[in-house]
């Protein structure tokens, strides 16, 4: 049996030694600092108001480039299960929740879908930024999962835990500022293989928005269906 001792192992041996374990511990601490910060702002960050774009990327064929469409717009939410959506580039469109239904509104077609919120909230990206009151809800019905740091934001992936949606994941990423801790984007997962980047911009932290901010009328002459 040969023994060791410091003197005799190498330096180099020493050194590698240490940055692995400062490096696990350093991806531990991130972990608690990812999921903390999603606790906070599904318990603190109450209401909402960004602008953001999004990227969607279809995934390739047959060796072709990926295609990628790009649309911005203005958000809104208030817990708990209200939100907006509203696109305003290329195309117009609405989606709007008032905490029963969920209301989408193609302005070009006049064409306006409304569902019931309980049957379509349920793991999808609405879930989890403004259906939620704390990080056991969420973990009801995802698995979540810290993830390391990037582009100086804190991330969570959240896996719905129900296989009939449509998403295989929604991961979050986190700023957190002596303001509070906010949404600064969302990567999304289909279950066809697109991926969907929202970047939020210019967020607000708790500004007061009223319940009727979240009410849909459909507008004249629209062509209704409710499902």
């Amino acid at each position: 049996m040969i023994y060791y001792t410091t003197s005799s192992i190498p330096k180099y041996f020493l050194a590698l030694f240490f940055a692995i374990i400062s490096v696990a511990a350093c991806a531990q601490e991130q972990g608690v600092t990812a999921l903390k910060d999603l606790e906070n702002f599904v318990k603190n960050t109450k209401s909402g108001r960004a602008a953001f774009t999004q990227v969607v990327t279809s995934p390739a064929k047959d060796g072709q480039v990926p295609k990628t469409k790009t649309s911005s717009g203005s958000f809104e939410f208030s817990r708990p299960n209200r939100f907006k959506f509203l696109y305003k580039k290329p195309f117009e469109q609405s989606i709007v929740s008032d905490g029963q239904t969920l209301w989408l509104h193609d302005v070009d077609l006049n064409q306006v879908t409304a569902r019931k919120l309980a049957q379509v909230l349920n793991g999808t990206p609405a879930a989890v930024i403004a259906a939620a009151a704390d990080l056991k809800g969420l973990q009801a019905d995802f698995t979540l999962t810290a993830m390391p740091e990037k582009a100086g934001l804190q991330w969570v992936k959240a896996v719905p835990k129900t296989k009939e949606g449509q998403l295989q994941s929604i991961t979050v990423g986190l700023k957190t500022s002596d303001k509070g801790t906010e949404l600064a984007a969302l990567e999304i997962l289909d279950s066809f293989g697109q991926l969907s980047v929202m970047s939020f911009g210019q967020f607000e932290i708790n500004p007061a928005l009223s319940a009727v901010s979240f009410q849909f009328k459909p507008p004249a002459g629209a062509d209704v269906s409710r499902q």
